[in-house]
């Protein structure tokens, strides 16, 4: 009964206004809210913004960096590759020279070897027909044939040395054969071979030309043999083999020296060359790796950079649209707001009427006929003036909210109290 009392207390007038200003008070909420909401959407816009180019300026910084280390890496690696090629070429060459080195050498020790050998025959054939020809240097002796005795006593008074063969049970080689030895030899001179060749030509009556008196003398000899000058050439011949020979010796020597000294130093220059080529390969190989792994974190910031550029520019497009919606928005419901609140005016005033003609469409000056009619059919001329403004500013402004707040001002709320209107 006491809730009848108070709706019935309720004008048609101040039904609409609390409804009006329900709705005023509603949209200013949601506006304010809606600014809060889009001061945080555009913070988060800002802020990743801000991270994003950030991120992207960064990437850039390492991919320049990344491309001039992968073209550090790959200049690195061409350079150990030519200094490596260098150090190949060195190591043939030089292998090459220890081998042609030691070719040269074993020709040289062969030469040598065979030389050395001509020499050491030489010089002891040279000193055997020397010690045979002195043996046989002594003068021979006249033999008397009446007096055989003499003979015998003569032949008894004999140096001891005439006599080699009793002395010692091997015979030595006659003085012609050990000439014949020698002048077989190499390594004897032209000159000397004729002088032996001469030399043995003659025959031993032949060395000496005795005279009418030398005959008749007792005491000459038979012959005087003559090989002193055969002796002192072959001499000659054995000083100087031996001084060519202890020559020949030395040079092997100072030969076999220089041979070690540059087999040695070839060698260290290998030993060299091979070090730093192993180390040089090691590097090169280090530098490729290194170039590689560049290369792939080239291509892992690139499509990361790539993909943060992608959304950066579509989420700049998206939050200007979202601002540019937000903009409309706000201004859409400050329209609202404006056309409810005259709204409220409008059907608050004491004069309605007045206002209606001041404020209201020229759709909406109706005449009295109409008023009635509006009346007959159980509606307020307040709530179907207002409701037709707030369609006109629905139309006008594309307003889904006022178009809504039009039908319930011209139906809902006057039902309940149409009674009383």
């Amino acid at each position: 009964m006491l809730a009848e009392e108070a709706e019935s207390k309720v004008t048609p007038v101040q039904k609409v206004v609390e409804l009006l200003n329900g709705m005023l008070e509603k949209g200013k909420s949601e506006m304010k809210a809606e600014v809060v909401q889009f001061a945080a959407y555009k913070q988060f816009c800002d802020d990743t913004k801000l991270d994003k180019e950030r991120a992207i300026e960064e990437a850039n910084a390492a991919i320049d960096k990344l491309k001039a280390d992968i073209q550090k890496y790959a200049e690195d690696a061409a350079r150990l590759g030519k200094e490596i090629a260098e150090h190949e070429e060195d190591i043939a060459v030089w292998t090459g020279d220890v081998k042609a080195a030691t070719k040269v050498r074993d020709i040289e020790k062969a030469d040598y070897d065979a030389l050395h050998k001509d020499y050491s025959e030489s010089i002891e054939a040279l000193q055997m027909a020397i010690e045979v020809l002195k043996k046989q240097n002594y003068d021979r002796k006249q033999a008397a044939a009446a007096e055989p005795a003499e003979e015998e006593e003569a032949a008894a008074a004999e140096p001891a040395a005439a006599e080699p063969a009793a002395a010692e049970p091997v015979a030595e080689p006659a003085p012609e054969q050990s000439l014949l030895q020698v002048s077989s030899l190499k390594l004897i001179p032209a000159d000397a071979k004729n002088a032996i060749a001469a030399f043995l030509s003659q025959e031993p009556e032949d060395a000496a030309t005795p005279t009418g008196l030398e005959v008749s003398s007792p005491e000459a000899n038979a012959y005087e043999f003559q090989s002193k000058g055969i002796i002192d050439m072959l001499e000659k011949l054995l000083d100087k083999f031996m001084e060519e020979r202890t020559t020949l010796e030395k040079d092997e020597v100072d030969s076999l020296q220089a041979f070690e000294m540059l087999i040695s130093d070839l060698k260290h220059q290998i030993d060299e060359a091979t070090t730093d080529r192993d180390e040089k390969a090691a590097l090169k190989a280090k530098q490729l790796q290194a170039k590689a792994d560049a290369e792939g974190d080239l291509t892992d910031t690139t499509t990361t950079r790539d993909a943060d550029q992608k959304y950066l520019i579509e989420m700049v497009a998206t939050c200007e649209q979202k601002a540019t919606d937000f903009v409309s928005r706000q201004q859409l419901r400050r329209e609202e707001l404006e056309a409810v609140q005259k709204a409220i005016e409008i059907i608050s005033a004491n004069a309605v009427a007045g206002n209606a003609e001041k404020h209201l469409p020229t759709l909406l000056q109706t005449e009295g006929t109409s008023l009635s009619q509006l009346r007959a059919d159980g509606r307020s001329p307040s709530q179907e003036r207002v409701a037709q403004y707030l369609q006109g500013k629905a139309r006008d402004l594309n307003s889904r909210v006022l178009a809504a707040l039009a039908v319930h001002v011209a139906d809902d709320p006057f039902k309940k109290v149409k009674k009383n209107d």
